[in-house]
């Protein structure tokens, strides 16, 4: 610890040595203190229900694309080669936007 006395007052002031910053490192590479360790043990169970939710959540939206694809074919059948059902447009487009969904949370983004 060290004391500073500034000017002729009589006021002094503690500085811890681990608080100020070491001169002999550049402006960006400032050592910092290490984190606690509950702190890490809170952020790994964090990132630990994020991909169980992220799972989950691949999970419903995979259920949800079979029920799609399975009424996707559905309409398939009932058409013939000369007509095509908006209703098969909108349940492609459907499953696509949730297909690419799906992708990126299985990517983590």
């Amino acid at each position: 610890m060290i004391v500073t006395l500034s000017g002729t007052g009589t006021q002094a002031q503690v500085v811890d040595p681990s608080q100020t910053p070491d001169a002999s490192l550049p402006a960006g590479r400032q050592q910092r203190t290490p984190d606690d360790p509950w702190t890490e043990q809170k952020k790994r169970e964090l990132v630990k229900k994020q991909n169980e939710r992220r799972e989950q959540e691949i999970k419903q939206d995979t259920d949800k694309l079979l029920e799609l694809a399975t009424e996707l074919k559905q309409y398939v059948d009932k058409t013939n080669e000369n007509v095509i059902s908006l209703d098969v447009i909108k349940k492609a487009e459907q499953i696509e936007k949730l297909a690419k969904s799906v992708k990126d949370k299985m990517k983590g983004q």
